[in-house]
């Protein structure tokens, strides 16, 4: 994972109050909030949220982007940056905004977020694949190494 995707998933990390839960914050679980209640996503003022980065944002502990879901992973995808051609679809249709891209470059997966659904490597066009899915506690040295080659087409005689 490249400095600029750590320094990003360190920063989303701290946005999304991951510091909080892992020290047992007393946060309001469901059972405990009033029923009627309005739960903001934002915490103060949201005008202008749209323009802002997602990990930029000022989360309120009950929007869903504060949770992690990775206990929930059994598989994670790996990203090869060798492969990849930024075709950004992987970021479209990431049901969790776990792809981590920026300028239209993907920078690698918040794993944080992912639930490890395969979403991005079944829409990932390139040959090979440039996201491959391996088990939740592999290496990612040891997953770019055994990365399969490009599938070369047979030519019609």
């Amino acid at each position: 994972m490249s400095v600029e995707a750590q320094e990003l998933n360190l920063l989303a990390a701290t946005k999304r109050g991951q510091s909080q839960l892992e020290a047992g914050a007393n946060l309001a679980g469901w059972d405990e909030v009033t029923q009627g209640t309005v739960l903001t996503s934002f915490e103060g003022d949201a005008t202008g949220i749209a323009g802002m980065k997602a990990e930029e944002r000022n989360y309120s502990d009950f929007n869903s982007y504060t949770a992690s879901v990775a206990s929930w992973r059994v598989q994670k995808p790996v990203f090869n940056r060798d492969i990849c051609i930024d075709c950004q679809n992987c970021w479209v249709w990431c049901p969790d905004s776990s792809i981590l891209s920026r300028d239209k470059q993907m920078l690698g997966i918040d794993y944080d977020h992912c639930k490890g659904c395969e979403v991005c490597v079944e829409v990932c066009p390139t040959n090979p694949k440039s996201l491959l899915m391996f088990n939740e506690h592999a290496d990612l040295d040891e997953s770019l190494a055994v990365w399969p080659e490009k599938k070369k087409k047979a030519k019609k005689k």
